[in-house]
């Protein structure tokens, strides 16, 4: 496990920032975290991809109606904003704090599981997770395509990060979509 900092294989992503806010330097960004004010709390240091853009330290963080926006060290304006738009923000996995609920997971321990029928028929490998509301996992199917499976209980009964593999119980038809 490398530890450098331009090294993003055991990190997880938790933002991109987007368009430029203003002419100071502050920049949109797209939360992909549970927490955002401790991810991008003053003084957080974060890891970026293209790693040659960071790493980059948080100055300040608020919130601006729905969007968060950031000052970052050393971006002192709206051009040297842009320059790190699309640019995504990562945290090493060790920093994460270890879930207390045996049925929650972060995305990064479901990305790459195998996707099983119960009758042990493989579906597909899980190749992301989407939060649009309900919670989806995106399975890239053996056959070729994509299906989006609703991450609930009813649906995912089990699910096996040591083992790999997550079973897919689907109601009638969610296989045709």
């Amino acid at each position: 496990m490398s530890t450098g900092p331009d090294d993003t294989t055991d990190t997880v992503v938790v933002g991109r920032i987007g368009r430029p806010h203003g002419v100071r330097g502050e920049v949109t960004v797209e939360v992909r975290t549970d927490d955002p004010d401790l991810r991008f709390a003053p003084g957080a240091v974060l890891r970026t991809e293209p790693a040659d853009r960071g790493p980059l330290t948080i100055a300040a963080c608020r919130w601006h109606r729905e969007v968060l926006l950031l000052a970052i060290d050393g971006v002192k304006s709206r051009e040297a904003a842009e320059e790190l738009r699309n640019t995504e923000l990562h945290v090493p996995v060790a920093d994460l704090p270890a879930l207390e609920d045996p049925d929650v997971y972060y995305d990064h321990q479901l990305v790459g599981l195998t996707a099983r029928l119960p009758d042990g028929t493989e579906l597909g490998t899980v190749s992301a997770v989407r939060h649009e509301g309900a919670d989806l996992l995106v399975v890239r199917r053996v056959e070729g395509g994509e299906l989006l499976v609703p991450f609930v209980t009813a649906i995912v009964p089990t699910v096996d990060v040591p083992g790999g593999v997550v079973v897919v119980d689907p109601p009638e038809g969610l296989l045709d979509l």
